[in-house]
């Protein structure tokens, strides 16, 4: 394994009946088809459903895809605001399982929170919290498509792929930079929408950062949300500065 490990890293194993991945090019048509293989973004929202606070960010350095990538078409009827019934044909992965191993950093966007870079409490909450299968529901893609979450150690166990050499999967959606996590000058104050081109090796994709992908796009301009009384957004962040944990019903 070529990737860093981390001293703050996590692994967990992440599986569902059904997963889909919005191939951004099917969205607009309401018929959605799934990438082959997760997303980034997927998986950061997965990880962020297990643990998050505004203090840090997830970063995601590899996945290990476990089942054989098969498809499943399914006729669904979606919400039509302007009334009436509509059905639509969606393109889902079926029997899924993957194992994922990511660390976390500091959003340096928010020093007010400098006080609770705590590296030790912050990663013993998020091991916890996989053992727990995490504090919010967990969604593969989608939020018809429920995903369960338990530890695991990367590369353990047999995979589909192991041994299969490169599979190329050409350009793809990356994730989504949004002005509270943007590390670049170019992106700070902005959503930033990005792609690039995966590889994988013997069933696992190794990531690249955020900030490494060449192929991006400004959406629009967006400023940090803030969380104060004012807002109506949580207002932790005195809790956050003094260091303290907080424990949510589970």
């Amino acid at each position: 394994m070529s990737k860093e490990i981390y001293r703050n890293t996590v692994e967990f194993q992440v599986s569902g009946d059904y997963a889909l991945f919005s191939d951004i090019l099917t969205r607009p048509g309401g018929e959605r088809m799934t990438y082959p293989i997760p997303t980034y973004e997927a998986l950061k929202g997965i990880l962020s459903s297990t643990y998050w606070k505004p203090t840090l960010v997830w970063i995601i350095d590899s996945v290990r895809v476990m089942n054989r990538i098969r498809t499943v078409r399914k006729g669904i009827r979606p919400l039509k605001y302007g009334g009436g019934n509509d059905l639509s044909f969606c393109s889902y992965l079926g029997d899924v399982c993957y194992q994922v191993r990511a660390h976390f950093e500091w959003n340096m966007n928010r020093p007010e929170l400098e006080q609770d870079r705590n590296e030790n409490k912050h990663h013993n909450i998020a091991k916890r919290m996989i053992e727990r299968g995490g504090r919010r529901d967990i969604f593969l893609g989608t939020r018809e498509c429920q995903g369960y979450v338990e530890p695991c150690r990367f590369g353990e166990g047999e995979g589909y792929y192991d041994g299969s050499g490169e599979i190329p999967y050409g350009i793809m959606y990356h994730g989504i930079t949004y002005a509270d996590e943007a590390g670049l000058p170019e992106d700070k104050e902005k959503m930033t929408i990005r792609l690039w081109s995966p590889v994988m090796k013997d069933g696992i994709i190794d990531f690249i950062r955020p900030e490494e992908c060449g192929m991006k796009r400004h959406i629009k301009e967006m400023p940090i949300k803030v969380f104060s009384e004012e807002t109506g957004n949580f207002s932790g962040t005195e809790v956050f500065g003094r260091g303290e944990e907080i424990e949510l019903d589970e």
